[in-house]
This record gives structure tokens, sequence and C-alpha cells, in this order.
């Protein structure tokens, strides 16, 4: 059975193809603002996901019992960018040995210098764990305003439209209704996965935190243990 004119003109793309200019202006944007949520998504997934698994991997080998010292050695012999815990732990360790040479540094201050090392590389994990989140957040908030101002300004257009028109009938008034609903819909579209996605990325970053503060506190207490030994001895 052919497919009527009418029925091609009320689709979804002949919609947009008939919406006013500034409609057309607004899906565009916020079809922008789509494919920008879903690559920050799928980028802070994969990042998420990578720390969480290397957070795994080092606490194995860091509580396998091996030592300290020569863990440290092997990851600074693989001059690769470290991050998550394992940049936490390379930074306390190297202060506390860099520290440790200096016979003028107590206990209490070689504790100190290690954990303002270690908080400041968690400090700098966490800000590259939340890069974008904003941007999640901003999307989310705003779609849906934007899709609902695409809609205000469509609605208007429509019933401009029927100013000259003595009598208005539904089949006159819905394909205008209709295109201006649109930029809501694809406002939603928008908006729904990136707060989704922004609510269940900052709940796993915080997690994270939380794990390298558990973590920050248990190597701190190695570290105590051998603040007060001879200086001779190495962690």
């Amino acid at each position: 059975m052919p497919i009527s004119q009418t029925m091609i003109d009320q689709s979804f793309l002949g919609l947009i193809l008939e919406a006013s200019v500034i409609v057309q202006m607004v899906l565009a944007v916020l079809a922008s603002a789509s494919v920008v949520s879903w690559a920050i998504i799928l980028k802070k997934r994969r990042a998420l996901v990578a720390t969480r698994s290397a957070a795994d991997s080092f606490e194995t080998v860091f509580w396998s019992g091996g030592d300290l010292g020569a863990l440290y050695r092997t990851i600074e012999i693989r001059k690769d960018k470290t991050t998550g815990m394992e940049s936490i732990f390379e930074s306390g360790f190297r202060e506390f040995s860099r520290l440790r040479k200096q016979a003028s540094i107590d206990a209490a201050q070689l504790m100190e210098g290690a954990r303002r090392a270690m908080k400041v590389a968690q400090l700098r994990e966490i800000d590259r764990l939340e890069s974008n989140l904003e941007m999640l957040a901003t999307i989310g908030s705003i779609s849906p305003y934007v899709g609902l101002f695409g809609t205000v300004w469509g609605i208007m257009h429509a019933f401009r439209g029927l100013a000259n028109v003595q009598q208005a009938t539904l089949q006159m008034v819905a394909p205008g209704i209709a295109e201006a609903l649109i930029a809501t819909a694809i406002g939603l579209v928008a908006a729904i996965p990136a707060v989704v996605a922004f609510n269940r990325f900052s709940d796993q970053v915080n997690r994270l935190e939380l794990r390298f503060d558990t973590f920050m506190e248990e190597f701190s207490t190695i570290l105590q243990r051998h603040a007060s030994a001879p200086r001779a001895a190495a962690p």
C-alpha cells in the first residue's frame, strides 16, 4: 500500500525539516549536546573502570608482603605516568625516602611530609576523575529548558500561521504543535542520560576517593612504624 504524502509530511524527519529556523537551531544545539554527552559518558566510564582495575591490581601486589622499596623501584623504572592508588603510593614513598635522608627531620615531620605528598597526589587523581562531570551536569540541567524554548517558539510560530485563517481545524494545527513538541522530546533525550551518568559517576568517584583515603591511612600506619626506626633501616 503506497504511503500518502500526508504521512510523509508528518513523519519525524519531515516535521524537523518543516520546522521554523529557530526550532531547527534548537534541535541542532540539543543534538550536539547529546553527542558531547555520550562522548564524555563513554570516556569517563573507561577511565573509572581502568582506575578501579588498577587499584585492585596494585592492592594485591601491595599487600602480598613484598618489599615496598622494591615495589617503588619497579614503578620508577617503568617510567610510565602513574595514576590512581599507585600514584599516591609513589608520591608518599618518594617524599618519605627523601625526608628520611635529612638528619634534622624528626618522625612527626617525616610523616607530615609523606602525608602531604600523598594528599596532593590524591587531589590530583580526584580532579582527573571528576573532569568533564560538570559538563554532564550542565547538559542535564539546561537541555530540558532549551527544548522547552524550542517548543514555545514552535507553538507561537504555529499559531501565527493561523492568524489569517477563518476556521482552524485540528489537521491544520497538529503539524505545528507536533514539530514544536519535538524540541522538548530531544531536550529530554539529551538530558536524561547526562543526569543518570552524572549521578552514577559522581558516586563512583566518591567511592574511589574513600578507597584512596583508606589506603593512605593504612600506608601511613606502615610508614609510621619506620619513621622512628634508625635512619639506616629502609621501609
